[in-house]
C-alpha cells in the first residue's frame, strides 16, 4: 500500500528525515511510534502529500502522492492539530468533503449521527472542545470511505467510551472495506490492542518494522533465580539488553524467542525461571535503549 524509499527532509539545516525507508501493507493497522522529534509528523505529512521530499519518494500503490489529486482523493487524514474553515460547522465541512472525495457516503454520514450524537452539526467546529472537534473529524473522515486513513495522535482528548467506539469503527472498516490505517501515537498500550504492524522511528529513520506478533516474539523478559545470589557470566553471543536485580530475582531483557532463551539459561540450573512477554511500551524502551534513549534504565 505505502512504500517510502530513501526519504530525506530538512528544515533550516535540521535533518528531520534521514534516508527513511518504510512499507505499510494493504489492509493493515500500522502503528508508528518514536520519541518526540523522531520525525513521525513529518513523515505523515509526506504520506498525505503536504510536504515535498528533499530526496527519495513516497508511493501509494506505486503512484507518487505529492501533487497527485487522484491519489490524495483516496487518502483521509486526521492531524494532531485539527483545521476547519473559519466559522465552518460539521455540516459545512461535510459539503466541502463531498466536493473533494468522490466516494463520500451521505448515508453513512446520517447513520453516524447516532454515534457522534453529542455534536451539534451547525455549531462552528472552532467553538467545540478538543474532544468534540476530534469526534467531528472522525465523523467526516470515516464518511470519505478512504483506502488509506492517516491518523496523528487520533484519540487524544476523547473519553474512554468514545475511544473504544472510534477504534471499533476503524477496525470494522479495515475488515469490511479493506481500509489501511496508519496511526502515530504515544499511547503504546492502546496501539498494542489494535495494531498488527509496528514501526519504531528514531532520528529520522525507521529502526525496526515488522508485525506486532513477530516483534513481541523476538524479545523476552526473563525472571531468574540462580543457586548463588550473583548471576553467572552469560555467553557473549546472548544479546542482553537490560539486567536488574531485586533480592535474589534477576530480571533480564534478552533478544530472542522465549524457547531459545529459556534453553540457553537452563544450562545454569536456575532454581526458578519464567519467561514473560513484553508490552509494546517495554519493547519501545529497550529497542531505543540501544540508541542511548534517555529512559533505558527504567525500573521494571
Amino acid at each position: 500500500m505505502i512504500v517510502v524509499k530513501d526519504l530525506f527532509k530538512s528544515f533550516d539545516g535540521v535533518q528531520a528525515l534521514n534516508g527513511l525507508n518504510m512499507e505499510v501493507p494493504h489492509q493493515a493497522i500500522y502503528g508508528l511510534v518514536g520519541p518526540n522529534g523522531a520525525g513521525k509528523s513529518t513523515l505523515l505529512r509526506h504520506i498525505t502529500g503536504v510536504y515535498r521530499p528533499d530526496a527519495g519518494e513516497v508511493l501509494v500503490d506505486g503512484a507518487p502522492v505529492y501533487e497527485n489529486p487522484a491519489v490524495k482523493a483516496r487518502i483521509a487524514s486526521i492531524p494532531d492539530e485539527l483545521y476547519a474553515f473559519l466559522s465552518a460547522s460539521t455540516r459545512d465541512m461535510m459539503g466541502f468533503y463531498r466536493g473533494f472525495y468522490p466516494r463520500f457516503d451521505r448515508e453513512r454520514y446520517r447513520a453516524l449521527r447516532e454515534v457522534f450524537s453529542t455534536i451539534q452539526e451547525d455549531t462552528p467546529i472552532r467553538r467545540l472542545s478538543k474532544g468534540m472537534a476530534k469526534q467531528s473529524a472522525f465523523w467526516l473522515a470515516l464518511c470519505c470511505r478512504p483506502d488509506l486513513l492517516v491518523l496523528d495522535e487520533p484519540v487524544d482528548g476523547l473519553d474512554p467510551v468514545m475511544r473504544r467506539q472510534v477504534w471499533s469503527l476503524l477496525m470494522g472498516d479495515v475488515s469490511e472495506y479493506g481500509t489501511t490505517v496508519l496511526v502515530s501515537s504515544h499511547n503504546l498500550r492502546e496501539l498494542e490492542d489494535v495494531c498488527d504492524h509496528v514501526g519504531i522511528l528514531s532520528r529520522g529513520q525507521v529502526l525496526i518494522q515488522r508485525s506486532l506478533s513477530d516483534l513481541q516474539g523476538n524479545i523476552v523478559k526473563m525472571q531468574v533465580v540462580f543457586a548463588q545470589r550473583e548471576m553467572p557470566r552469560l555467553p557473549s553471543d546472548l544479546e542482553v539488553l537490560h539486567v536488574s536485580q531485586v533480592g535474589r530475582i534477576h530480571t533480564l531483557i534478552i533478544r530472542g524467542t522465549a524457547t531459545e532463551v529459556t534453553n540457553r539459561l537452563a544450562v545454569y540450573a536456575p532454581i526458578l525461571m519464567e519467561a514473560l512477554p513484553l508490552t509494546l511500551e517495554e519493547i519501545f524502551i529497550y529497542e531505543l535503549g540501544g540508541e542511548n534513549y534517555a529512559v533505558r534504565q527504567m525500573v521494571l
